[in-house]
């Protein structure tokens, strides 16, 4: 999911258009979800000590792990909610970037941090 040789843009405009009827009730329902993949190896893109909020007794609360954040779509399909995944990004804290750390790297340039624009919320009623 992570190459850089595919065309991503064009596959997901391509893949939204296939969804006949992507609304519910008149609204898009849109999820926003972050996971951690946790790894072996230290010269892994993207990799931190990252704090796991749901690590069970026996697992380590700072595993080191890729955080992504997942955006999909919510539909209701068959009586059962579905989420339609749409995109993914990797999470890589300011200060990790800052510090040039070998992990927030892409062919040796460091990657330039991104602010997430500030979104409008409208609560479901």
């Amino acid at each position: 999911m992570s190459s850089t040789l595919l065309p991503w843009q064009r596959l997901w405009q391509s893949v939204w258009r296939l969804i006949p009827s992507p609304e519910t009730d008149g609204r898009l329902l849109i999820a926003l979800d972050d996971f951690i993949n946790p790894k072996v190896g230290r010269q892994i893109f993207g990799c931190e000590t990252i704090f796991d909020h749901a690590a069970k007794a026996n697992q380590s609360r700072y595993p080191w792990a890729q955080n992504i954040v997942s955006v999909g779509l919510l539909k209701h399909i068959k009586g059962r909610w579905g989420c339609l995944f749409l995109d993914y990004r990797f999470y890589l804290p300011k200060k990790t970037i800052q510090a040039q750390k070998e992990t927030a790297t892409i062919r040796g340039k460091v990657l330039p941090f991104q602010a997430l624009p500030l979104i409008e919320w409208a609560p479901i009623i």
